[in-house]
């Protein structure tokens, strides 16, 4: 950037990163952290009031797609240490009392076992109401983004996807063994989801532009996907296909999705879907930006994929990591960030100490 130039705009910013072209600097953003983990900084010194770091800001729209009404919030047991309550969307599930977020809750029991189940479920609280889902104001609510200066993105939290969404009614256990046992009814809920994807994006893209659309599927774990690459292109891949391409021809310039685990298996068929975004590349399940960029260059984009634990070794570790990515944030199509949660063995000073390296290589 030249002295009489004016900076570029956080969506500027964006936009030029995931189209490989210049910019006056790459983009920058703040990561969240455990809640023990800001436990633990504040007893370090850390004052939520104040802010560290000035970073580009993002619109990150996620709770559109969840059940709506949402189930009631009923208690069934409580201990000292743990809760067993029906939670929002319906699950009956047992969490810890003290830090329920950290740590992955029992799943007793899922809202759906039969067809007339999810029938009755997705009549009841999965129709595309956007005066319910965005506020009785949506019209105006959504209007209000057009022109705006930051990135809109807008992500389908944990009921945008094909697998996903279908785990969140069934668990894993009984949708994988669906794919045997009854492929129709899990091919009656895929399609469902996709209908509703469209009709509520069609609705939110006649007020206003988007950025990036995101699926969600956390479909995978440190050995692997959860269901094989064969099953994902012949059930998942139609799915996908049809969504990508009506929010393709309304201007939606890109589509992400976002699941954790290795999804080394998965990746070309989510490129052959259309997605050309996926984060967040968890390292502890094997994943290496660096790798997946040698191996399907600039066609696919990524966001995050920091080994998250380099940050607990200090600065010689976090030095070594942001080394390691740093050419793939020069090159574009990558927002480098941790692979996921900042947990609570990183000490407020190397959080500091990355905040400020990372923001030095940009």
């Amino acid at each position: 950037m030249t002295a009489n130039q004016e900076p570029m705009t956080a969506r500027e910013r964006f936009l030029a990163a995931m189209r490989y072209e210049p910019a006056d600097r790459k983009p920058y953003r703040l990561f969240g952290a455990w809640p023990e983990t800001i436990d633990r900084w504040q007893r370090e010194g850390y004052d939520p009031a104040v802010v560290l770091f000035q970073t580009d800001r993002w619109e990150w729209c996620s709770g559109w797609f969840f059940p709506n009404p949402p189930f009631e919030r009923t208690v069934v047991e409580e201990n000292e240490r743990t809760i067993l309550y029906v939670n929002h969307e319906g699950i009956l599930m047992r969490e810890r009392k003290d830090y329920r977020y950290s740590s992955m809750p029992q799943f007793i029991r899922f809202p759906v076992e039969t067809r007339e189940d999810f029938r009755r479920f997705w009549a009841e609280r999965m129709q595309p109401d956007l005066s319910a889902r965005v506020g009785p104001d949506w019209v105006q609510q959504l209007a209000d983004y057009r022109g705006r200066t930051y990135p809109l993105i807008v992500i389908a939290d944990r009921w945008g996807g094909f697998f996903g969404p279908l785990r969140n009614l069934l668990g894993v256990q009984r949708l994988c063994t669906l794919f045997y046992d009854d492929p129709v009814f899990v091919e009656e809920m895929m399609d469902a989801n996709a209908d509703l994807i469209i009709e509520i994006m069609g609705q939110i893209l006649d007020q206003t532009d988007v950025d990036v659309f995101g699926f969600w599927e956390d479909m995978a774990y440190k050995a692997g996907p959860l269901i094989g690459p064969d099953m994902v292109r012949r059930y998942m891949l139609p799915r996908y296909r049809r969504v990508v391409d009506f929010l393709r021809a309304r201007g939606v310039d890109f589509i992400s999705l976002d699941s954790d685990g290795d999804i080394s298996l998965l990746i070309p068929i989510w490129l052959e879907a259309g997605i050309d975004i996926l984060y967040p590349f968890e390292a502890q399940s094997g994943m290496d930006v660096v790798q997946v960029r040698q191996e399907y260059g600039r066609d696919l984009r990524m966001w995050f994929g920091i080994d998250k634990r380099a940050l607990a070794l200090g600065p010689q570790a976090i030095d070594a990591e942001l080394a390691r990515v740093a050419p793939l944030v020069q090159e574009g199509g990558y927002i480098p960030g941790p692979d996921h949660g900042i947990p609570p063995d990183v000490s407020f000073a190397n959080y500091c100490y990355f905040m400020e390296r990372l923001r030095d290589i940009l």
